[in-house]
């Protein structure tokens, strides 16, 4: 029974077992490189981009396996407007609900298309790509254009103080952070079993206890291990709370708001769905248009990071976020997958990235790597379904 109920653990976790191994592989490859604090934080900060839109593409995927081409796009077109008008002295707190409102009128404009026209979502949002794309060099004239606005960069994670201080004023260690770290592995340890007490409670049905443990002490070293590298360095830093923030709002709709069990059903089956009632089209225009929204916010990032805009950002966003959602655990058909795989998905791929980086290995290589990787999660999804069957 004990070995019953770790093995299904093990397989739920199965990716979290692949980045933990990936991990240790680049870890003998680098010399210990890779698990450095300074590169813990810029695996972090860099891959911010591919863990919001990852968020926003899983509920694209949740509907049928239907995917969002134009988020890269929207990401540039975005960021022009708000280094543009940021430029011209506009307020900072105006630009950014601008560009967020931009994003979501873009992701609206789509899903009108997905939704009320049944215009195919791959043809839809293809064309997106390429109109969004020629706008970006519009807005910008097809030049770069800097940020110097210190509040926009620190808040957002580009400027040098883009890090939460440290109160304690530790020594070569931020407290601030490991206690950060602690706070959360108490938080997370207390709502497991909270969560595991009133399933019980209501006679619902509970993993093995042996299972539960392996879980509580597996994520908690994660937190800790997560925290103390973070502390080594310069501490938490603004875009890792944002992150969280992303994670921790789509966690909670697509597994306890109606609009999330309307995404799964949709993808389960749509025509059951419609049969039961549901307005199918108000669910494909929910998650495309979230998906403008969080695309807007990748662009806030993006800009942030790297304090200028230009016409050439966001090419191949679309492919990590689709990437990070079919690594992390999301069917190709649909109906399946959560938030925490694509961040599992994200953060394997960013460790993929940096890795090869570090060995140096040739960019060319690093695609072929990263599309094997794809592959192979697709085989696996694939293959699990006819198992089932």
């Amino acid at each position: 029974m004990v070995s019953n109920s770790i093995g299904n653990t093990l397989k739920k976790y199965t990716m979290v077992i692949a980045l933990v191994i990936v991990i240790g592989i680049f870890y003998v490859g680098t010399g210990g490189t890779i698990l450095l604090s300074q590169n813990v934080n810029n695996l972090l900060s860099q891959n911010a981009y591919v863990f919001v839109l990852g968020t926003g593409m899983l509920l694209c995927i949740l509907t049928g396996g239907n995917i969002d081409l134009s988020v890269g796009s929207v990401v540039c077109f975005v960021g022009g407007i708000g280094a543009m008008l940021m430029d011209k002295k506009v307020n900072v707190w105006v630009a950014v609900i601008v560009m967020l409102l931009v994003g979501a009128l873009v992701g609206a404009w789509q899903a009108f298309w997905v939704a009320y026209v049944n215009v195919p979502p791959f043809i839809a949002t293809l064309a997106g790509m390429y109109a969004f794309r020629g706008l970006s060099n519009v807005v910008l004239n097809g030049y770069a254009v800097s940020i110097s606005n210190t509040t926009f960069l620190n808040v957002f994670g580009g400027g040098a103080d883009c890090y939460i201080p440290d109160f304690f004023h530790g020594d070569g260690l931020n407290i601030t952070c490991l206690l950060a770290g602690v706070i959360a592995v108490v938080i997370f340890v207390l709502f497991s079993f909270k969560k595991r007490i009133s399933a019980s409670r209501k006679g619902y049905e509970t993993s093995g206890a042996a299972g539960f443990y392996a879980k509580i002490v597996l994520i908690s070293l994660v937190i800790l291990f997560l925290a103390y590298k973070l502390a080594g360095y310069k501490g938490i830093p603004t875009s890792l709370l944002w992150i969280i923030l992303i994670v921790l709002v789509y966690n909670y709709v697509t597994t306890k708001t109606t609009i999330g069990r309307y995404l799964y059903a949709v993808g389960g089956n749509e025509k059951a769905t419609q049969l039961s009632g549901i307005n199918t089209k108000k669910v494909y225009f929910f998650a495309y248009t979230n998906m403008g929204f969080l695309a807007a916010f990748a662009g806030i990032l993006t800009v942030a990071r790297a304090a200028s805009a230009q016409p050439t950002y966001g090419q191949f966003y679309e492919m990590d976020a689709i990437g990070a959602c079919f690594i992390g655990g999301a069917s190709a058909y649909g109906g399946t997958g959560s938030v925490f795989g694509a961040i599992v998905g994200a953060l394997l791929m960013g460790v993929i990235n940096q890795g090869m980086l570090i060995m140096g290995v040739d960019a060319n290589y690093q695609k072929v790597v990263k599309g094997l990787v794809l592959l192979a999660a697709v085989i696996f999804d694939v293959m699990s379904k006819r198992e089932k069957k």
